[in-house]
């Protein structure tokens, strides 16, 4: 996402306007909407001291690339590189899969709020899906607290778990730390 999406989305997320958010962050509403359409490079001081006005923080993931692993009967199964985290709005939404992912019921609204559709979801989109299914329907701290309980091929589990295993190693380490 470009600098200038990023604060277009922040400040529409906050309902502010150019001019709210101008002067909580200490600039003008000019200054605000040349860094909203490109016209402007902000310093990375000037869009952290923007986002906090917004009532946001800036934040660093470590980017999810996808690895793809042979599966049993020629099929591919994709792995990230690391587990994709989604905000709580997306990871508990009611969610209707596309005909891709769930051909068996179309049209299915999947309450991920619940467990039982949430771990429902994960197999179809772990054993189904690209990578855009995952990034867009699986959180990964909720997919470690179902892992145990899913039903998937065994040459899906065997791709996913060492991610899985890697990811709760660090979660002890870091806990014990």
């Amino acid at each position: 996402m470009a600098g200038a999406e990023l604060l277009a989305r922040v400040r529409r997320g906050s309902g502010l306007s150019q001019d709210e958010l101008a002067r909580r962050a200490g600039t003008s509403r000019t200054a605000v909407s040349a860094y909203e359409h490109g016209r402007k490079s902000p310093a990375l001081e000037t869009v952290d001291r923007l986002v906090s006005a917004a009532g946001y923080e800036l934040d660093a993931r470590p980017r999810v690339e996808f690895v793809r692993v042979a599966g049993a009967r020629g099929r591919a199964v994709f792995v990230p590189t690391a587990l994709p985290r989604l905000p709580v709005e997306l990871a508990l939404a009611t969610v209707e899969l596309p005909l891709s992912l769930n051909w068996s019921q179309p049209g299915r609204l999947f309450r991920l709020v619940d467990r039982g559709d949430r771990a429902r979801v994960y197999e179809l989109v772990l054993r189904e899906g690209a990578p855009a299914d995952v990034i867009r329907y699986v959180d990964g701290v909720l997919l470690v607290d179902l892992w145990e309980e899913l039903v998937l091929p065994r040459a899906v589990r065997a791709a996913w778990s060492p991610l899985i295993a890697q990811t709760i190693g660090e979660s002890r380490a870091l806990a014990t730390a």
